[in-house]
């Protein structure tokens, strides 16, 4: 059987995109496939990596000609061992803003003898901008057992914002303060929680006790974090990082829209997105979702029951039957 050699880079945290790349591993080993996974050197990632697989370095990766070699973006050094073995060699974009990050000068895509993923339908259209060709799509999964709504939200006495401080810092703080200073005007009480440095399941609980998540990261691939949020019962508003609006879709009548097409999905709006790096924008986005948990009624209903769907079709048995489509051509 043909081996799938998968490098995971060496990162000083578990990204989203390092957990994907685990995530991967496991849905190709449950499938029947023989998967080794490549680390720049031994111990060189933070990510507990699944069981049972062998793990090589990328000094010693063994690869032959008739294996396939994934590879993230933004580590085209990492392809080495596999362009030499002449193994089919796949680069797998999480973030299109590193497609072309770490290139040697001189040197394009077109060059090397390389096939694409794409995390995102938004990523696989830029993909396709830039290289002439769209590549197929393996998005994430979000685990359903780990972030699913509470039974109900706490009463919007203040209404609780939920951010990620570590995504755009200083730019989130700018939208709490243009918020909080409107607020006499606007009469909208918000209480604001910080989720960072806490364990999965810690997000998950930080989540279900929010009302609205403020999205500020950017650029993304894929974004989980907002993706997350609607699993939990809140309205996200902010940034989308362009990956975004693979999923992201606006609530409100106009709004800012991506200069790409969106896909067709089978929900509507979950939330209000803005301009990335528009305050502004963003301001008025994280106010619109605060007033409709205010007001309620179907309106609120219906933004809801879209973040449901929409979590939903991120479930990880939908990324395995992405998997297994992708093993026939992709990852074969």
């Amino acid at each position: 059987m043909k081996r799938i050699f998968i490098f995971l880079p060496p990162l000083r945290g578990v990204s989203g995109g390092l957990a994907v790349l685990g995530d991967t591993a496991r849905d190709l080993r449950a499938l029947g496939r023989e998967v080794v996974l490549v680390l720049r050197e031994a111990g060189a990632t933070p990510l507990a990596l699944p069981a049972g697989l062998p793990v090589v370095t990328l000094s010693r990766a063994g690869l032959a000609a008739d294996d396939t070699y994934l590879v993230p973006e933004g580590w085209p050094n990492a392809l080495a061992p596999g362009l030499a073995a002449g193994a089919r060699c796949v680069v797998y974009c999480q973030n299109w803003a590193y497609l072309f990050h770490g290139l040697p000068g001189g040197v394009g895509w077109d060059r090397l003898p390389v096939s694409f993923l794409a995390v995102s339908d938004p990523v696989a259209r830029y993909i396709e901008l830039a290289l002439g060709t769209r590549p197929p799509v393996l998005r994430p999964a979000i685990d359903p057992a780990r972030f699913f709504p509470p039974p109900a939200k706490p009463a919007p006495g203040p209404v609780r914002v939920g951010f990620m401080p570590r995504k755009n810092k200083a730019l989130a703080a700018m939208v709490r303060d243009v918020v909080t200073a409107r607020s006499s005007r606007t009469g909208l009480a918000l209480d604001w929680i910080a989720i960072d440095g806490l364990s999965p399941d810690g997000v998950a609980e930080a989540l279900r006790s929010c009302h609205v998540f403020l999205a500020t990261g950017f650029p993304e691939g894929c974004p989980l974090p907002p993706l997350e949020a609607l699993a939990c019962g809140c309205i996200v508003a902010g940034f989308a990082g362009f990956g975004g609006f693979d999923y992201m879709r606006q609530a409100g009548e106009g709004g800012y829209a991506p200069s790409v097409a969106l896909r067709d999905v089978p929900w509507g709006g979950n939330g209000f997105y803005a301009a990335d790096n528009d305050v502004f924008g963003a301001a008025a986005c994280l106010e619109a979702a605060a007033r409709l948990w205010v007001s309620g009624g179907a309106g609120l209903t219906a933004v809801l029951e879209n973040g449901r769907l929409t979590a939903a079709a991120y479930a990880p048995a939908n990324r395995l039957g992405a998997v297994t489509k992708l093993l026939a051509n992709a990852l074969r």
